[in-house]
């Protein structure tokens, strides 16, 4: 049976293989939140159990963030992965990510899914059959690979086929789980993989990593204009909530041929594209990514695509993002990321 609205998280998981440290009980509608005032004295707070906890307990900034900051202060970058709408590729776009800088065998790359209701990331990395595992050091993340690891909340669901019907704060209280209790140790890059929109997980992920020194977001879209229409929210959303835009990368840029490897057009950028609204808006473009199926099928089949492909246009587009996206996090993108034949788009 899926994880309901009704039934208590600490209940769900509770199997030995899947034990996890407990969650509150969700918050009510329009919840002021532990730190305010208000906390456990207003109307929303009314047959909420958590209200005696609230209404007694100290006020002021979450007592989770110090935690969260020294947990993550292992990791030297931190970089989040949105679009403004979804179907545009963006949790495929994080694994090619992901794997692209796990191809040095010198860095060693996390990938956080925040997706809770739409968990795809263990699938595409081929870990979808595997279990979280609790140690004293807390959550330990499944590992792909020797330097990739990978945490979801498909790793805690009995059946791969459940649903999970959670409101937005119970999805929120395992966001900050995955931060505050995953043991992600010493890495170099951790790439959270957010859901679709500007919802409560974005606000959450947001206020959870302000003093984590997040280096910015990817902000994923394709070339038609109903997903730049969104984009452009998205890009807004990052101005006002103080997220450092990386840059935009276009994705499904063009459709590549496996016979003569050539590229058609399939979306067309009627307005321009993205590499035209990164320019209009004062962002960098980090590149064009074209469609190839093949990248459909590695991650049906949870392989890397860049190691199995490397001299597919799409791979080398992603190659091309990973160094620019080094450069600007500080990184000399030939330590990241040996050069190869790079494609025509290249930073604007």
């Amino acid at each position: 049976m899926a994880p309901s609205l009704e039934e208590p998280t600490t209940a769900y998981f509770e199997a030995p293989s899947k034990m996890a440290p407990n969650l509150v009980a969700p918050e009510p509608e329009h919840c002021p939140g532990p730190e305010s005032e208000q906390a456990g004295q207003g109307d929303a707070c009314a047959g909420c159990p958590n209200q005696q906890i609230c209404a007694s307990a100290p006020k002021g900034p979450d007592p989770d963030i110090p935690i969260i900051t020294e947990r993550l202060s292992q990791i030297r970058h931190k970089i989040l992965v949105l679009s403004g709408k979804g179907g545009v590729g963006k949790s495929t776009f994080t694994s090619l990510l992901a794997h692209a800088f796990a191809a040095n065998p010198d860095s060693t790359v996390g990938v956080m899914d925040t997706d809770i209701c739409g968990p795809s990331i263990p699938k595409m990395m081929g870990v979808e059959a595997e279990t979280i595992h609790v140690s004293n050091a807390g959550w330990s993340p499944v590992w792909v690979t020797d330097n990739l690891a990978a945490m979801s909340v498909q790793f805690m669901l009995p059946n791969r086929d459940d649903a999970v019907i959670w409101r937005g704060p119970k999805k929120n209280g395992l966001i900050k789980q995955f931060l505050k209790d995953v043991d992600w140790g010493e890495m170099d890059y951790l790439i959270i993989d957010t859901p679709p929109g500007t919802s409560d997980e974005h606000l959450s992920v947001n206020s959870l990593l302000k003093d984590s020194g997040v280096d910015g977001a990817v902000v994923v879209t394709t070339p038609q204009e109903v997903s730049l229409l969104d984009v452009r929210k998205e890009i807004d959303f990052c101005r006002k909530a103080g997220i450092r835009i990386l840059g935009l990368v276009e994705n499904m840029s063009g459709f590549v041929c496996g016979n003569c490897n050539t590229k058609s057009q399939i979306f067309r950028a009627t307005t321009g594209g993205g590499k035209r609204l990164a320019k209009k808006m004062g962002i960098p473009f980090l590149g064009a990514v074209p469609l190839d199926p093949r990248v459909g099928m590695a991650c049906d089949y949870g392989e890397s695509f860049v190691d199995n492909f490397p001299d597919s246009p799409a791979s080398k587009a992603i190659k091309q993002v990973v160094r620019s996206v080094a450069q600007f996090i500080g990184e000399e993108p030939d330590d990241v990321l040996p050069e190869d034949v790079l494609p025509e788009d290249t930073v604007e």
